[in-house]
């Protein structure tokens, strides 16, 4: 079904969850879940939306019965994560290969697909600051690059010219069209956007240490993240999620 022209926004969105079908139904999951949400917002009520919009309902419905056994699809805090870790894992791919002064197709792809996704992440709640700032700079240099090497142009690594971009013309326009990625290509370094640390000697727990039930929850959720970052070898995020909940456990402190 064709796509309305009211809800031509969640293209991306909706592209992304397909490139991901396969490889990452989790993606693809919270993709079309943002696209929903996002698509109720722009338009209801005219019958092809909604009609579209219905669709796109039962294909989530599906979704979850099919992975009613994948917790990143049935509990929020390890989909969070997932998504979360995924988002930062291009963004820092997309990262190392800008400040090398590698430019090409499957970077400015893996920059505009780290942006989208950590819009997804808004179905979770409120973005953090941090990656508010990710999602800006993310999309920003998809866009820059994408004009330079259009126009001919070498773009300049890093942040350089950012301020001024947005001082002449405001946010940048998204790519319409941006090229397609190869992602099983990508060679991301497992945990390098979270080095891990030396792990901490920690007190052994303290005699009649009283833990609360939001201690445990916090505890549980730092494990499930642990275990998310796991999934993508990234040692360092798991180090550092299960590092602590060790802290919580063990002083009652975060």
């Amino acid at each position: 079904m064709a796509l309305p022209a009211p809800l031509r926004s969640i293209q991306h969105y909706l592209r992304t969850a397909q490139e991901h079908e396969k490889r990452d139904p989790v993606v693809a999951y919270y993709c079309r879940l943002y696209a929903m949400q996002t698509g109720m917002k722009l338009d209801s009520k005219t019958p092809e939306c909604r009609k579209f919009l219905v669709k796109l309902m039962d294909q989530l419905e599906t979704m979850k019965k099919e992975f009613s056994d994948n917790e990143s699809i049935t509990q929020e805090v390890v989909g969070n994560a997932h998504i979360e870790n995924y988002a930062l894992k291009l963004f820092l791919y997309a990262d190392n290969e800008d400040r090398a002064e590698r430019f090409h197709k499957n970077m400015i792809k893996s920059f505009f697909t780290s942006s989208l996704l950590l819009d997804v992440l808004s179905v979770f709640g409120e973005l953090s600051e941090e990656n508010v700032k990710h999602r800006k700079y993310a999309r920003w240099k998809a866009t820059y690059i994408h004009n330079c090497l259009k126009n001919g142009e070498t773009p300049q690594p890093g942040p350089i010219g950012m301020d001024e971009d947005e001082e002449a013309g405001g946010n940048p326009v998204q790519p319409e069209s941006p090229p397609s990625t190869n992602y099983n290509n990508i060679q991301i370094p497992p945990g390098a956007h979270a080095p891990a640390n030396t792990p901490a000697d920690l007190p052994p727990p303290a005699g009649g240490l009283q833990l609360s039930a939001d201690d445990f929850t916090k505890a549980q959720k730092y494990c499930k993240y642990a275990g998310s970052a796991l999934q993508y070898e990234d040692v360092g995020t798991a180090i550092q999620n299960l590092q602590k909940a060790l802290k919580l456990l063990t002083t009652g402190k975060e």
